[in-house]
């Protein structure tokens, strides 16, 4: 434990450093200067507290389902949000279904200490990962009903390994896990685990809430017309290069691409390139007519699952690095889905192209090849369509499951009355 704790002061003490030069690491110092001040300051010794953690922004969604309805079915509760990562707390600090939301301070054992003395948790809930040692080892001594939901397991991950002791023993804080997938369920059974539910992703329960509750963008209304429309979300720098010649290639089909990350020099180079023209999203007023506009640059954030409900075919991100970012926002549409080859840790992704629903492909001809038959053949594009719309509804549910758990009795109750 000691070399444990070493490692947590010399981190904290790397992002300092690091605060001088990187603006990331400068989010993640300044967001908890005076956090206990500002902790005890907001929260009232009287309050019941709920306390939901997420590491960034994509763990946040997957909680969202769940904090919602906490919110609405329980308002005797508070609900108490903490990020790890700035990505996610600079994005959501004003999200209105929390009542406080904070920086998880570094998991020190006085810190750790503090923070449970200031918020007072009756429950804490961890979205998918995120195994701080001291503080879910604190939260065992003092007995307070832990949980963790939406979580995976890998047998390559630390708490199957020899020197996993101190993980697998954290794990042991947790009331229930709860686990998307048999595999998970099997691995932690074979380290001595039995207080496990194979519940599912809450994702898909957040995917349908984006589907029902979906924004209408007037600028994508438009530009998109009469014509049919290819959406390209969370798109790095390959992805866009084997798009470019689906798009030249196309001129009657509008294209809408959302960069990751808005760098203006990669936009600037790609909009030149797209022979139909391009315009970007901040620059639209309500005077645009779009009609010499093939490509909008969506450079803005917050809108991009809405408008995933414009179009008929969509490309995922992210599939020549680290891996692809969310395709279930566009499957939840029924779009058709392509992403690159770097997918396989993704269950959600093998699953849709088991079922016809979704490719991966190595370059621009591939594309090109899984787009041309859905562009011109409507009763092949209603059947991808299909399955990929009923792979999101047949996995919904694991929100009901975990609130089943974090009130037991409600639901029988329920139906009695």
């Amino acid at each position: 434990m000691w070399l444990y704790n070493i490692c947590i002061s010399i981190y904290t003490m790397c992002i300092r450093i690091a605060a001088l030069w990187y603006p990331k690491a400068r989010l993640w110092h300044e967001g908890r200067k005076d956090l206990f001040k500002r902790m005890a300051a907001a929260v009232g010794e009287d309050e019941r507290i709920i306390w939901f953690h997420v590491a960034s922004l994509g763990e946040f969604e997957q909680g969202r389902p769940i904090i919602e309805r906490v919110r609405e079915e329980h308002p005797e509760y508070k609900i108490l949000l903490t990020f790890f990562s700035p990505s996610g707390y600079e994005i959501r600090k004003n999200y209105d279904g929390a009542d406080y939301i904070f920086y998880l301070p570094a998991d020190t054992p006085s810190n750790v200490r503090r923070f449970l003395d200031i918020v007072h948790p009756e429950v804490a809930v961890f979205i998918k990962y995120e195994y701080w040692i001291n503080m879910l080892t604190e939260l065992r001594r003092r007995s307070i009903r832990t949980y963790i939901v939406s979580s995976i397991f890998r047998r390559n991950s630390v708490f199957f390994q020899s020197y996993g002791w101190l993980w697998r023993e954290a794990l042991r804080s947790f009331e229930t896990i709860f686990v998307q997938n048999e595999e998970s369920k099997t691995a932690l059974s074979d380290i001595g685990f039995n207080n496990v539910v194979v519940a599912g992703d809450t994702r898909f329960d957040r995917v349908a809430q984006i589907a029902r509750n979906a924004q209408r963008i007037d600028v994508i209304e438009r530009f998109r017309a009469d014509n049919r429309m290819f959406i390209a979300g969370s798109t790095w720098e390959p992805d866009e290069e084997i798009l470019l010649p689906l798009i030249n290639a196309n001129p009657s089909v509008r294209f809408v691409i959302a960069p990751h990350e808005m760098n203006d020099e990669r936009i600037r180079r790609f909009m030149e390139r797209v022979e139909g023209g391009a315009v970007r999203y901040t620059c639209c007023t309500a005077e645009n007519d779009f009609d010499n506009v093939q490509v909008l640059l969506l450079d803005t954030v917050g809108i991009l699952s809405s408008a995933y409900g414009y179009a008929s075919w969509a490309y995922i991100g992210g599939g020549f690095g680290a891996g692809i970012h969310n395709t279930l926002e566009a499957a939840t549409f029924g779009l058709p889905i392509a992403f690159g080859p770097n997918y396989m840790k993704f269950k959600e992704a093998r699953d849709l192209i088991a079922l016809g629903a979704a490719v991966s492909v190595a370059g621009a001809e591939e594309l090109s090849n899984w787009f041309a038959p859905l562009r011109d053949d409507e009763e092949y594009l209603g059947r991808v369509s299909s399955a990929s719309k009923e792979y999101t509804l047949e996995h919904q549910g694991a929100t009901d499951t975990f609130m089943q758990a974090l009130f037991p009795g409600e639901e029988s109750a329920r139906k009695g009355a």
